[in-house]
């Protein structure tokens, strides 16, 4: 069953016509939450479905504005309403209303696309993320058209650049110009008409005038060969135009009778050449600080054999790794990843360094470190960026370790006999989805002789061979277990070198970070 409702606004009550279409099997439910919206500001025109079939017909029939979903529905689930609508190829947000959905399902959620989720009984929520993902939603609508327009523009352009942007003119013996392109005013400000009879050279700028007729001479000597010339112009504004020449001696065909050159102007390129050159010392530059911001050497702990690396993907990456000192001074192992790659990420990345370094500096609990963190980054990033993050503490008096995760890939306690002993899973949401999140410490794990801590990001996992073939967790474990017997950091590069052989040095698409550490 579905139904639909519409009011016309009452002039001038400066409610908004908001189209929502509601995946809900209650249809008091679908009208608490129209009833909601309305009392928000909204002025609802819904239509509630509540199977596949149903939700297809609607997107084909009208221009819904945002989603609201339940998660279970006796046919249908948020997760198959979310893959109907990337099958339409719509920008409809999404969000989840469910009566009770745990973190785990509620991040594997939004990785699949949902753009939020609200709990029923928590709805106060519903009218401020509604209106920030219909403002979302025409920024990115605006963005689309910005990139249509883009690709069309440059395809004018190309297409200007490849028939009509280089000046064809013809000269004779002596440089005067016998003919010239229209180009000529767009590139030069001079008309076609106003250089006929003038000399060509004589709009080279000074320093290269002497120069360029010298090579134009030698040229004429190449009877029916090509030679290219080099140089400065000066448009009629004043500003130079660096203009690659290409010319044909052509004064002995009767037909043309002249020399034929082709002027293009290259100012633009070599500024993006230079432009370029910089940005990759900047990369460079900022690549060095990053480098600098991971810890130089392990801590010396009592019992303990640690080491960690990290290898960029990009110039500069999202991966995080630090050891931490809490305020009861013991160590904390630290590791993270920023979504995206390059200078954003690092961005962040170091930002949340120095978040935790001054969080855990005067606080010993982890939960409180991650609840605060989450807090400020959510305060630094926008919808599209997170952090996950997992903090692991030692106690090495009592030989034992907790953890708290902020949906990080999970760690592993290998066993002296190399089976998992413990795996350290999230306790709580990346940092900066959720405000508010809270984040548990696990239970204490204790640690015996010859057990190996595995920390890692999910850069190593997702690595593929070039027949699209997962690196994987075991892979992983198998490498550790294989080179127990070696030094933490002999331990780490030995997983990033089994990394490389499986890739066959294919280039890095993400980054890769890990931690080792053994109980001796």
């Amino acid at each position: 069953m579905s139904g639909t409702t519409t009011q016309p606004n009452p002039p001038g009550d400066g409610k908004r016509t908001l189209r929502v279409l509601v995946v809900e099997d209650s249809e008091f439910d679908a009208r608490m939450l129209v009833g909601l919206l309305r009392a928000g500001g909204f002025e609802p025109e819904f239509e509630r479905v509540e199977t596949a079939g149903a939700m297809r017909t609607a997107l084909g029939q009208a221009q819904w504005e945002v989603i609201l979903a339940d998660y279970n529905l006796p046919k249908f689930s948020a997760p198959e309403a979310l893959e109907v609508l990337q099958e339409s190829q719509l920008d409809i947000p999404f969000i989840i209303v469910s009566g009770g959905i745990g973190e785990d399902t509620a991040v594997a959620a939004m990785k699949s696309g949902a753009h939020d989720y609200l709990m029923k009984g928590n709805l106060a929520r519903l009218v401020p993320a509604v209106e920030r993902e219909l403002r979302e939603a025409a920024v990115r609508t605006s963005r689309r058209q910005t990139v249509k327009d883009l690709r069309e523009s440059e395809l004018r352009h190309r297409s200007l650049i490849e028939n009509t942007s280089d000046i064809i003119a013809v000269l004779d013996c002596r440089g005067m110009i016998q003919f010239a392109s229209p180009a000529c005013e767009r590139v030069l400000g001079r008309s076609a008409e106003s250089l006929v009879d003038t000399d060509w050279f004589a709009l080279a700028h000074d320093e290269d005038q002497e120069r360029l007729r010298a090579e134009f001479g030698q040229g004429l000597g190449r009877d029916g060969k090509q030679f290219v010339i080099e140089g400065r112009f000066t448009a009629a504004d004043g500003s130079e135009r660096v203009m690659d020449t290409t010319a044909v001696n052509l004064l002995a065909d009767e037909a043309i009778a002249g020399v034929v050159v082709n002027a293009r102007d290259i100012t633009e390129r070599l500024k993006e050449q230079s432009a370029m050159l910089e940005s990759e010392e900047q990369f460079r530059v900022a690549r060095e600080i990053q480098q600098r911001l991971f810890p130089r050497k392990a801590p010396e702990l009592e019992g303990f054999d640690i080491a960690g690396a990290s290898k960029p993907a990009a110039a500069t990456g999202g991966d995080y790794f630090d050891y931490l000192t809490t305020s009861d001074n013991q160590l904390a192992l630290a590791i993270g990843d920023v979504s995206g790659h390059g200078i954003g990420p690092a961005m962040l990345m170091a930002e949340t360094r120095a978040y935790l370094r001054l969080l855990a500096r005067n606080r010993n609990d982890l939960s409180l470190i991650l609840t605060r963190a989450n807090t400020m980054v959510g305060e630094d990033v926008g919808k599209e960026r997170f952090v996950t993050m997992l903090l692991v503490k030692i106690d090495p008096g009592k030989r034992s370790l907790v953890h708290a995760s902020a949906g990080h890939t999970p760690a592993f306690v290998l066993g002296p006999d190399g089976e998992v002993k413990s795996e350290l899973r999230r306790t709580g949401m990346p940092l900066g989805v959720m405000p508010g999140a809270e984040y548990n410490v696990s239970r204490q794990i204790r640690l015996a002789k010859g057990d190996v801590l595995v920390l890692l990001t999910d850069g190593l996992e997702e690595t593929v061979n070039p027949e699209g073939e997962l690196f994987g967790t075991d892979r992983i474990l198998e490498s550790v277990n294989n080179h127990r017997d070696l030094k933490a950091a002999k331990i780490v590069k030995s997983v990033f070198d089994a990394l490389e052989d499986f890739s066959e040095n294919a280039e890095q698409v993400d980054d890769l970070t890990m931690i080792v550490a053994k109980a001796k």
